[in-house]
């Protein structure tokens, strides 16, 4: 029998007994305090156990958190789950197999959602295909809600509340590492499998995305002057003197679909963006894009990918595997993202958005994102924050619903702020204005 309104759990976990999903179980003990949430997934016994485990992390009783048995193989029983509640926090990927049944169940239900979705050809192509219903059924569905993609695309609206003026660019610098006086026996933060998998069929499947963006946006955005260039291949950044790489995540198309969202619906220049990753010699920098290069390559055939598979170890030097990182590693890493913007004073703030400057960008802003453990503490509670502000200020987002990327869906809301409250959550700081 569907909950009736009154019965609805405001919150449920999908995909709770995964490795992302048990540690979004232990930060919902803080961020969702007093809010009605549940777990959901196939087996119950194993959610049962991570309630156990989990409540003895966060030294809290949850054995009388609500148990949702749902399998993505019995589309009956996510939209069983979906009626359960007012948003689902889905954690079970790969979402490119796993996660469109379950926002096709959230739509049908009226029934919100939030994943940490890192690839593109997934949240594009649920963009697409439910857009429209998702405004139609009052319901929003939003990716990318944990690291890396909300430093970046909520960093640049941070960037633009703190301009005062008219952002033309913006460069992000990411770095991660273990924090100083770390145990040397920790090991590294790393990949759980899952995220592993996902790269690699991401990889495979990459020239998807043409055809995609085709149908999603038939009309292209007009060119912006001046243009902002990419960067050489490998190169040493003065904004944080380390050498950098282009950062082969999904920033980038997270960032410039939210704003191609606000120049369509607020007339808003749209801000132009390269993303960089950041290693502390040219020695790791090299290095790194030795494994790289050979990942990609094997990516693209299928025995490749199967050996991608059976030894993510070997194939990563160290960083995945399919045990996933150890807690001690977990807890002794952060992350932290430098964003660098040009642009122009308020001064000079051109009558319409569509208008070209004549003149070269003499206005900069840095500033600075940064959390802990980044794959399985700033990114749960990250998620969650998306879900709390979702339930709470949804007033504040744009119209009735949609498939939205974070910024298009949060840019008017308080999400930074409820970011920055939770121990495992984010610092956005201004470093230069001038």
């Amino acid at each position: 029998m569907a909950a009736t309104s009154a019965d609805r759990l405001d919150v449920i976990i999908f995909g709770a007994s995964g490795f992302t999903g048990k540690y979004t179980v232990y930060e919902a003990v803080s961020v969702l305090n007093g809010l009605r949430w549940g777990v959901a997934g196939r087996n119950r016994e194993k959610l049962q156990q991570v309630l156990k485990e989990m409540g003895a992390k966060a030294q809290k009783d949850l054995s009388q958190i609500p148990i949702i048995v749902a399998d993505v193989f019995d589309e009956a029983s996510l939209l069983e789950m979906a009626k359960r509640c007012r948003i689902v926090v889905n954690t079970a990927g790969p979402y490119r197999f796993y996660g469109e049944k379950v926002v096709s169940a959230c739509i049908e239900a009226g029934t919100h959602h939030v994943d940490v979705s890192g690839e593109p050809q997934y949240m594009e192509t649920m963009q697409l295909k439910y857009n429209e219903r998702a405004k139609e059924r009052g319901v929003y569905i939003v990716s990318a809600c944990g690291f890396d993609s909300i430093p970046a695309d909520m960093g640049v609206i941070f960037v633009e509340k703190n301009f005062d003026g008219v952002v033309n660019s913006v460069e992000t610098f990411i770095e991660s590492g273990m924090k100083d006086g770390a145990p040397t026996d920790v090991g590294n933060a790393g990949l759980n499998y899952g995220t592993w998998e996902s790269a690699v069929f991401g990889l495979a499947h990459a020239d998807e995305l043409r055809a995609i963006r085709k149908g999603l946006f038939p009309r292209r955005l007009p060119k912006f002057y001046p243009v902002l260039k990419q960067r050489p291949l490998m190169f040493r950044s003065t904004e944080v003197d380390k050498v950098c790489l282009p950062f082969p995540g999904s920033d980038r198309s997270v960032v410039m679909r939210s704003q191609r969202f606000l120049y369509d619906n607020d007339k808003k220049r749209p801000v132009q963006m390269h993303a960089y990753i950041c290693f502390p010699s040219w020695l790791v920098a090299i290095t790194v894009a030795f494994f790289a290069s050979i990942f990609g390559l094997m990516a693209k055939f299928q025995v490749g990918r199967r050996l991608l598979l059976q030894y993510p170890g070997f194939f990563s030097a160290g960083l995945a595997s399919k045990s996933g990182p150890s807690e001690a590693a977990m807890e002794n890493s952060f992350f932290k993202m430098t964003i660098k913007a040009n642009g122009w004073p308020k001064s000079d703030r051109l009558a319409e958005s569509t208008d070209q400057y004549t003149e070269p960008p003499n206005k900069t802003l840095s500033v600075r994102v940064t959390g802990p453990n980044p794959g399985y503490g700033a990114t749960c509670v990250a998620l969650l924050s998306t879900a709390l502000t979702i339930l709470r200020e949804s007033d504040k987002m744009p119209g009735t619903g949609g498939v939205l990327p974070p910024a298009a869906a949060f840019s008017k809301t308080s999400l930074i702020s409820e970011l920055e409250k939770h121990e495992h959550g984010m610092k956005f700081e201004i470093l230069a204005n001038k």
